[in-house]
């Protein structure tokens, strides 16, 4: 799902709240905490649970160093070399109406994130037994 919280008309929907307080959902991403904090200081939005891919990944994963992207973790983890058009990457993302590259950057990142996320928490319950 994509939500323009940018274009949102006040008040924000409490299923939002709701639903990112909500510590049986898991918010992954590489370097989370600063969007998380963002959240927080404009929308006063408490995100529960989330772990940062980057760190879990060097925890987990020999061979992976500290600061890499989502795009690097994703060849080495998923074995898929996704393409990043820096003209999508830095393309206005305040826009109200996004474009459709735009919107496929977003999902397949947020695709990337969860499925990076799903291999290195299987590798961490792994290690328990």
């Amino acid at each position: 799902m994509i939500f323009q919280i940018l274009h949102c008309p006040k008040p924000i929907p409490k299923t939002l709240y709701d639903f990112l307080a909500n510590e049986h959902n898991l918010f992954a991403g590489v370097g989370i905490r600063s969007d998380v904090e963002q959240l927080l200081i404009d929308y006063d939005l408490v995100v529960k649970n989330t772990v940062d891919l980057g760190h879990l990944a060097v925890e987990r994963v020999p061979g992976v160093r500290k600061g890499m992207g989502l795009k690097e973790l994703a060849r080495i983890l998923m074995e898929v070399d996704v393409q990043k058009p820096k003209r999508v990457t830095l393309s206005r993302w305040d826009t109200e109406w996004l474009s459709y590259p735009q919107i496929q950057y977003a999902c397949i990142d947020a695709f990337l994130s969860f499925e990076i996320a799903r291999k290195l928490l299987a590798i961490q319950h792994h290690h328990q037994h």
